[in-house]
C-alpha cells in the first residue's frame, strides 16, 4: 500500500494549521494564513493553490469565502490567477528564508504547534505530561553528590554516548530479554534523532521504506525528506500484520522497515511475542533491516511486562535497531535516547552522530544514568493516573459522542477514534472554531485507510479532558446539523 497520496488542497489545509484562531472577517482569516504561508516560503513562487470548490470543501466553509480570500491575495499581488492554469503563487521576487517544510510532508502542523506552543486552544497534536518528580530527586542527588565535581572536570563529548548511560542501557536491554554490551549502544539527543541518523545511513532517493499504516507523521516526513518511497502495512490485534508484511519485502525488496511493537502511535497496540518473532525471521529470509521504535510509553493497560524487543529474537543476518527514550516515561525535556543494535552498525551510525552535534549534553546523561534503573518503577507510578485519565475520557466521550468508535488501547497515552462517516480532515476545520486543534487520520496514513480516524490524548488533566470532550461535542454537533460555516461578513 503506497503511502504517498497527496492533493494540494490538503497540503495546504496542513500549512494553514490554527488559522481561525486570527482577528477578523473569515476571508480575511484565510487570506492572512495563506499570506504567510507564501512570506516564509512555505508556498514558493509558482506553486499552484487549490481551486476554491475543494479548498472550501476540506476547510468547511463557503465557496464564497474562498473567492473572497482569493481576490484579497490577488488585491496584495500574492497570488495571480489565469483562466485554465488556476490560482498560482505570485512569480514576483521576495527574500525568504528556508522554510524547512518537507516536500509531501504530513507533520507540519504537529511540529509548528512544538514552535508555536502553548495557545488558547487545546492542542491534540501532542501527547506530553510534566516532569516525574524522580527527575526532581535523581537532580539533587547529583548535585549534592560527588558525581557532579567529577562530571565538571570531564572534557565533556562523548560522541557515542557517557559511558554509564551506555552501561546502564546495555543492563536495561539485558534485563527485559535482550542481552546487550556497551559496545552496542549508541546514546543519542532524544528517539527522533536516532531516526534521523537512520534516514541518513540507509536510504536515498528512491529508497523504499516499509512503515506500518497508520503510523507516526513526524517519522514519516523524515523519510521523505531523505527522498524515501513509503508503503504501508496494516495492523491487527496483535500489531503489524505478518502475512502482508511478507509479500511487501518480497514484492517491493525495502531498504528499511519502521515498526513501532511496544504501544504503537496512534493506535496503543502491543505488538505480541509471537508477532514479534515473526517479524524477526521475515527480517532475516529478506534481509531487510528493521528500526523498532519502543519510545512510547505511559498507561499500560495489559496485566505484566511488555514482550522483549524484536531485537531479542533476532536470528542468522537479521539486522534490527531498537530505539528506547525518556521522553514519554520521564519528561519531553530529558532529549536523551538510544539506539542498540549490531556493533558494527552502531559505530557506523556513531559517524553520523558525531557530524550532527559531537554529542549528547553530559548533565542529561548523567541524570537519565541514574533514572533507568527506575524506569519500571516511575511507569507504575504514573500508572494510576493514566488509568483515571483514561477512563474520563472514555466516560465523556460514550456520554457525549456515542456514535464514536474506538478501542481500548493496550497502552501508551491517547485513543484512536473512528469518526462514522466523515473525513477527519473536513471534523478538524470545524473543531479548531471550537477551540481545539486536532490531527486527522490523513497525516498518519496518507493513503486514504484512516481519513476518519483522529488521535484523542487522554495526558491532560481531568479538568482539561472534561473541557476537551465539550469542545469536540460541541464541535461534532456543529457539524453534524450546519455542515461548512457559511461567512455572512460582507466583502469590502
Amino acid at each position: 500500500m503506497i503511502m504517498d497520496r497527496l492533493s494540494d488542497a490538503h497540503s495546504l489545509v496542513e500549512l494553514l494549521g490554527d488559522w481561525t484562531t486570527a482577528g477578523g472577517p473569515l476571508y480575511r482569516k484565510l487570506a492572512g494564513a495563506v499570506a504567510k504561508g507564501i512570506e516564509v516560503g512555505d508556498l514558493p513562487a509558482g506553486e499552484r493553490l487549490p481551486s476554491e470548490r475543494d479548498l472550501a470543501k476540506l476547510l468547511t466553509v463557503s465557496r464564497a469565502t474562498v473567492v473572497a480570500a482569493y481576490d484579497e491575495l490577488r488585491g496584495k499581488g500574492l497570488v495571480d490567477s489565469v483562466r485554465g492554469s488556476g490560482t498560482r503563487v505570485s512569480a514576483r521576487p521576495r527574500v525568504n528564508g528556508a522554510h524547512g517544510r518537507v516536500p509531501g510532508g504530513r507533520a507540519t502542523s504537529i511540529f509548528q504547534r512544538l514552535a508555536d506552543g502553548p495557545g488558547p486552544i487545546i492542542s491534540l497534536a501532542m501527547a506530553i505530561e510534566p516532569a516525574a518528580p524522580e527527575l526532581a530527586e535523581v537532580y539533587r542527588d547529583l548535585a549534592e553528590g560527588g558525581e557532579l565535581t567529577e562530571l565538571m572536570t570531564d572534557v565533556g563529548y562523548h560522541p557515542r554516548g557517557y559511558p554509564p548511560l551506555r552501561a546502564a542501557v546495555a543492563e536495561h536491554y539485558t534485563a527485559v530479554g535482550l542481552p546487550t554490551e556497551a559496545d552496542e549502544v549508541l546514546i543519542t539527543t532524544g528517539a527522533q534523532q536516532v531516526i534521523g541518523l537512520v534516514a541518513q545511513m540507509y536510504l536515498r532517493p528512491g529508497s523504499t521504506v516499509v512503515v506500518e499504516s497508520p503510523s507516526w507523521p513526524g517519522c514519516l516526513d523524515v523519510f521523505r525528506a531523505a527522498g524515501a518511497r513509503l508503503v504501508g502495512v496494516p495492523l491487527d490485534d496483535e500489531g503489524v500484520r505478518a502475512d502482508r508484511l511478507a509479500a511487501v519485502f518480497a514484492e517491493e525488496r525495502p531498504v528499511l522497515t519502521y515498526l513501532m511493537p511496544t504501544f504503537h502511535n496512534p493506535t496503543g497496540r502491543m505488538m505480541s511475542a509471537a508477532r514479534r518473532r515473526r517479524v524477526a525471521e521475515l527480517a532475516a529470509r529478506y534481509n531487510v533491516p528493521v528500526l523498532e521504535d519502543n519510545a512510547y510509553s505511559g498507561f499500560h493497560g495489559r496485566t505484566g511486562a511488555a514482550p522483549p524487543p524484536i531485537g531479542a529474537f533476532a536470528r542468522g543476518n537479521a539486522e534490527i535497531l531498537s530505539v528506547g527514550s525518556v521522553a514519554k516515561s520521564v519528561w519531553g525535556g530529558l532529549r536523551i535516547g538510544w539506539v542498540r543494535g549490531p556493533s558494527a552498525i552502531v559505530t557506523r551510525l556513531a559517524r553520523y552522530k558525531v557530524r550532527a552535534d559531537l554529542g549528547s549534553p553530559v548533565l542529561d546523561q548523567a541524570l537519565t544514568a541514574r533514572l533507568l534503573p527506575r524506569l519500571e518503577e516511575i511507569t507504575a507510578t504514573r500508572a494510576a493516573t493514566m488509568r483515571a485519565r483514561l477512563d474520563h475520557t472514555r466516560a465523556l466521550l460514550a456520554e457525549q459522542l456515542p456514535s464514536w468508535r474506538w478501542q481500548t488501547p493496550d497502552g501508551g497515552s491517547a485513543l484512536w477514534v473512528e469518526l462514522p462517516d466523515t473525513s477527519a480532515q473536513i471534523f478538524a476545520q470545524v473543531a479548531l472554531r471550537h477551540g481545539v486543534e486536532a490531527v486527522p487520520g490523513s497525516a498518519t496514513d496518507p493513503t486514504g485507510a484512516h481519513d476518519n480516524h483522529i488521535r484523542v490524548p487522554f495526558t491532560f488533566p481531568i479538568e482539561v479532558i472534561t473541557e476537551l470532550v465539550r469542545r469536540l461535542a460541541g464541535a461534532w454537533a456543529d457539524l453534524q446539523r450546519h455542515g461548512p460555516v457559511t461567512d455572512s461578513t460582507p466583502v469590502v
